[in-house]
């Protein structure tokens, strides 16, 4: 087979036909690239506003935590008041028996 001259119409249109499905093919790849890489960047920034989301809310428990605003802990907290107020006032207890203890003892170095 003989290479078609350069002045040939024939093969000029055909070797441009050629160019243009090459380039078309290159635009559809890199089209199709493009697409994947755009998919991609959304679905990257969809999980990213999730995983913010998330952090923001455990941040937020944590803060309530924290601050001790929760039931369990306001309950917590008045069963404590509650326990503390009605206990023994043992040191009182000990302070009036060790006086009581002494005034019987000089009482009785006195009786003698």
């Amino acid at each position: 087979m003989t290479s078609p001259s350069p002045n040939d119409p024939a093969a000029v249109a055909l070797e441009l036909e050629r160019i243009r499905r090459t380039i078309e093919v290159g635009f559809t790849r890199t089209d199709g690239a493009l697409a994947l890489l755009v998919q991609r960047h959304d679905q990257t920034d969809e999980a990213i506003k999730e995983h913010t989301r998330r952090i923001d809310d455990h941040d937020g428990r944590l803060d309530t935590l924290e601050r001790g605003e929760t039931e369990r802990q306001k309950r917590d907290a008045m069963r404590l008041d509650a326990l503390e107020r009605s206990r023994w006032p043992l040191p009182s207890v000990a302070a009036l028996v060790a006086l009581c203890g002494l005034l019987l003892s000089l009482y009785q170095l006195a009786k003698k």
